[in-house]
């Protein structure tokens, strides 16, 4: 099964500072038949004007990733970590029995990001920060690893969270062609270009619940950027 979320389909906000698009229902967006998907509870598609972001606000038992597409986010939090997360990186946070954070784009540039929520697999968890570069030349075989909180990832130098997830993302050259099993349950989202998966046509902006499909066929029609989260079977 894959069921296409066309990116003029998403949910929208407009805060002038801030231009997001909801693959699930979020803020005042509510779909009743976008609730989420597995552990999957939010994707954001957001567009922060440069020098803005969100101030100060708490969060709990919540796992929060972000993928940074263009520009930079910097963030800090009540028990004092701070960071600044560049284009083709990740960051998460734990939000466990409570945290309070706030995140700003470069004063330079636009920054493009995807947040991203999944359901821990514990509550109340010691809340944690931590955020990691990775390479951003295109890749060839397979999409690398940058998150997971699965076992069978120990070891592989990803981020971890505490949940039965993991992140995958990079860029795909045009004609590149590559096979990889994420699992019996993934979210497939298109940052950039046109691919085709399982010979399904996506492009920007487009996200793809994907179930019982075995190893994915994507092929990358133009240069592409594919962010892909394996989810809890």
């Amino acid at each position: 099964m894959i069921d296409i979320q066309r990116f003029h389909e998403l949910g929208k906000a407009d805060f002038g500072w801030l231009q997001a698009k909801h693959h699930f229902s979020f803020g005042r967006y509510f779909n009743p038949a976008r609730m989420g998907f597995a552990n999957l509870r939010v994707v954001n598609d957001d567009r922060v004007a440069m020098g803005n972001g969100f101030d100060p606000h708490p969060h709990d038992n919540m796992e929060i990733i972000t993928y940074v597409r263009q520009g930079e986010i910097g963030h800090r939090d009540s028990l004092g970590n701070q960071g600044v997360t560049p284009a083709g990186s990740v960051q998460v946070m734990s939000a466990g029995t409570g945290i309070t954070h706030a995140e700003y784009a470069s004063q330079t540039e636009n920054t493009v990001l995807y947040q991203i929520w999944i359901l821990p697999r514990e509550r109340d968890v010691a809340p944690r920060w931590d955020m990691a570069e990775f390479p951003t030349q295109p890749v060839g075989d397979s999409l690398p690893l940058m998150v997971s909180g699965l076992p069978e990832h120990a070891g592989r130098g990803a981020l971890m969270i505490h949940a039965d997830s993991a992140l995958f993302g990079g860029r795909l050259n045009a004609g590149t062609t590559l096979e990889q099993d994420f699992g019996n349950r993934a979210y497939l989202l298109v940052s950039q270009g046109d691919v085709t998966v399982q010979g399904q046509a996506m492009s920007a902006g487009d996200g793809a619940a994907i179930a019982d499909e075995g190893a994915l066929r994507i092929e990358a029609q133009s240069d592409a950027e594919v962010v892909v989260i394996q989810l809890k079977a």
